[in-house]
């Protein structure tokens, strides 16, 4: 009988230790994803000061086009919508934080049929720059980056650089002020 009796509260303590296992799974899951609002870190957050519908400037004050920039799927992406002012260069972006490898990503298409995909983080001045791998191209290896300021005037400077493949700068392919519209 005795031997009975153990037998019996070793298979309760097993079943115990299983259910707390699956407890603790459960919990844990729940905790690394927050349904409530999956993208609503700081991080996720990070590129928020580019949204917004942008009436966007040359370094001259000249009109070179307009920007809307908007948050999708729960706060988990930034569409950008560009319209050159000439009327004929459009193009969409989507930008978004990879939790998996904390950084942020971003897919350029135009109506060109250009393509081009970036990679980066805001840096220690608030910043956000994402940069290409090294591409090849006709004069030779070059890198893509764009760098994302704000200003303390509520403005963003958008500046996209080409730099040679030790990081050091070739050019200037654009530069523009953007001004948010008050509509």
């Amino acid at each position: 009988m005795l031997k009975t009796v153990n037998n019996t509260f070793i298979k309760m303590k097993k079943n115990h230790v299983v259910l707390l296992i699956i407890l603790t799974s459960v919990l844990h899951s729940f905790a690394q994803n927050d349904s409530t609002c999956p993208c609503c870190s700081e991080n996720h957050k990070a590129f928020d000061f580019w949204v917004g519908n942008w009436t966007v400037y040359n370094t001259s004050g000249k009109l070179i086009g307009t920007n809307k920039v908007i948050k999708l799927q729960g706060g988990c992406v930034v569409q950008e919508n560009w319209k050159a002012s000439n009327g004929t260069n459009t193009g969409t972006s989507y930008n978004f934080f990879n939790s998996t490898y904390s950084t942020w990503n971003q897919v350029w298409i135009s109506n060109t049929g250009n393509v081009l995909n970036l990679k980066g983080n805001i840096n220690k001045n608030g910043s956000m720059v994402l940069k290409s791998k090294l591409l090849q191209g006709s004069k030779g290896s070059y890198y893509n980056q764009i760098t994302w300021s704000k200003n303390g005037n509520g403005t963003v400077t958008q500046r996209w650089d080409i730099l040679n493949e030790n990081g050091e700068p070739l050019g200037k392919a654009f530069e523009g002020i953007y001004k948010k519209n008050t509509d």
